[in-house]
Parts: C-alpha cells; structure tokens; sequence
C-alpha cells in the first residue's frame, strides 16, 4: 500500500490534527472530521492517523490516559502532561543529554520522545 497517496480523508485527519493544535487523540480528530465530512469512518481516521505518522507528517507522541496522541510540529521538541486536566503543553527547550545518546558507538536512534508530567500552571493554582 502507498502510504504516501494524498487522498481527500488524508488530508482532512491532517488538518484537523493542525486545526485542533492541543496533540489530539483519534476520537478528537475524527469528531472534528466527522462535523465537515459526515460519512468518513473511525477506521478510516485511525488508519490515515497512523499512516500520517509513519510518513512522518504527524509526530505520534505516544499513548497516555488510554489514547494515543498525535502532534503536527515536526521540530524537536518535547511535552507536558498534566496529571490533573490532561493537557499537553509544548516544551520548546533543548536537551543536552540526548545528544550524547545519538553518538554512543553502535547506536542508530531515529526518533526519540521525551515527556514529562505533573501539574500545570493553572492546575497548580
């Protein structure tokens, strides 16, 4: 299968994950689909979910609270999750140890992800 093949839903799951902009989950992107383009299927939005992913248009930033998430900034980066409302918050700050793991001898790291959780500033309050 051509996972590059641009299709109309291809497109629209794209979108939507860039128009939501808060590293949806497949249900949230597939009701923001749904309300535009009535007859796509959850099928069809988790497939081109992840054949987005693996094309490497979307970041998939893993699996927490029993979903996973996508993200559609491509620049290295890491996130924040908050334990208490869930939200996922940009980390926009370079890590200097990761570099050190991309040179070990032997090692070929294609993707890395890096996540932190706690309380956010709002919940906090």
């Amino acid at each position: 299968m051509d996972i590059k093949r641009n299709t109309i839903q291809r497109q629209l799951v794209y979108n939507a994950v860039k128009a939501l902009d808060i590293h949806a989950n497949a249900e949230q992107v597939y009701e923001y689909v749904v309300a535009v383009h009535p007859s796509i299927s959850k099928a069809t939005v988790y497939r081109n979910l992840g054949q987005l992913a693996e094309a490497g248009e979307l970041l998939n930033i893993g699996s927490f609270y029993g979903s996973t998430h996508y993200d559609h900034n491509l620049h290295e980066h890491s996130h924040f999750i908050c334990e208490s409302c869930r939200r996922v918050i940009d980390i926009n700050t370079h890590f200097p140890g990761i570099e050190s793991v991309k040179d070990m001898d032997g090692l070929e790291v294609k993707s890395y992800n890096l996540s932190f959780s706690g309380l956010c500033g709002n919940c906090r309050g």
